[in-house]
Parts: C-alpha cells; structure tokens; sequence
C-alpha cells in the first residue's frame, strides 16, 4: 500500500521524506489555510519535494470554473493530481480530465455508490473519509471493503485512497480492507515506527552490548 502525507508543511515534509517512505502528498484547502501561504506556491514547493502524485484542490463548485483551475493546477508540476470533489459538476469535470489525461483524485466520499460513479467517470483516485463515517456512527472501513469488492468485480483502474485517517490501526485496517493508499497526518506517519516491544527489546539490546566492552568501529 501506497503512503502519503496529509500536509502542506513543506519543512515537515521533506524531513519525513527523506525517510524514503513517503509515496505522494494530499492537500485540501484547510490545510492551505492553516499554513497562511499561496496555494500554488505551496503546491509548486511539494512537487520539488516528492516525486510521486501531489493532490490539489480546486475551490470552484461549477464545471466550467473547476476545469480552468484544475489545468492550471495540472501546470504547476507532472506529478500534480487535481482534486474534485463527489459531486455532480465533480463527476463531469473528471470524466473531462480524463479525457486530458489529468490524474484526479475524487474527494469527499462517504458510499459505494459514489465510488461507482468516479470510477465510470474515470478519476484516477477515490478518496473515501473513514474516520468522518466512524465519527457518525457507521464503520468507515466497510467502505474501503465494499468499494474494493465492486472495483475488483468490474477491473475499474481507480485507485482506493483510504482518507480521513486518525491511527495506526486505521492505516492496517485500511491495507487488510484492500486500500491502495492512505493518506495520513505527520504524527500518525511517525506512529507506524513505534512499538512498545520494539523499544523495550532495543533498550535491553543496547545494555547488553554495553556490557561487552566491545565497538564496531
């Protein structure tokens, strides 16, 4: 499975990418708001960190509007993926995009029925929130399930993005449900290192090899 990086902290970013994990970036236009920066500066500055797919976010609610921000999102780098949103005016600017040949990421997925029609109009990622369906009661992960099992049935070339992620056990649920990739916060990134067993091990390890007196080097 595919990981990437919910964030526009650029600093972070390439800290954590260094790590050579780090598959690609979303965006959306919270996170823009939060960092008090120009999106298509930020978005540009991502780019020449990852070299995978870095998802930007039009801001139209029209067809017409989000195809002439989509292009000139699509312009600022190869690897960027226009971001539009599950709706009808979504749906026809990605079936658009598509015919460009503009990757685009669906957003803001809540059924399997909206998967489906992403997918028939050819986006090249489905991002279903699963810690938004947890938050009002339904099983988020079910989603990423069901949406596996009709894409499987009818080979659809979309992509699943596991989005809205809040733990580590929500990435490993994500990866048995099928997900192709997940994005996820910085600090959910780091847990996925850690575990207490790990650490304890390392520590009794590390006295023991003390106690020897011996060095390496």
């Amino acid at each position: 499975m595919q990981l990437f990086l919910d964030t526009t902290d650029t600093k972070v970013l390439a800290d954590l990418a260094a790590t050579g994990l780090v598959d690609g970036v979303t965006t959306n236009p919270s996170l823009i708001a939060k960092s008090g920066r120009n999106m298509l500066e930020v978005i540009a500055e991502i780019c020449g960190i990852v070299e995978g797919p870095v998802s930007a976010e039009v801001s139209a609610m029209d067809t017409a509007t989000m195809l002439a921000e989509g292009r000139k999102l699509a312009g600022l780098a190869p690897n960027v993926v226009v971001k539009v949103p599950l709706t009808r005016e979504g749906l026809v600017a990605t079936a658009e995009f598509a015919a460009e040949g503009i990757q685009t990421n669906v957003t803001l997925c809540f059924s399997a029925s909206q998967a489906l029609l992403a997918a028939k109009a050819g986006a090249s990622y489905i991002s279903p929130f699963i810690g938004r369906l947890d938050d009002h009661g339904a099983e988020g992960m079910d989603l990423i399930a069901e949406i596996r099992a009709i894409y499987d049935n009818y080979d659809f070339d979309t992509e699943i993005l596991a989005a809205s992620i809040r733990s580590s056990q929500h990435v490993k649920e994500a990866a048995l449900a099928g997900a192709d990739c997940a994005t996820i916060p910085p600090d959910v990134f780091l847990a996925l290192f850690k575990h207490p067993l790990t650490e304890r091990g390392l520590q009794q390890f590390m006295a023991d090899w003390k106690g020897t007196g011996q060095s390496i080097l």
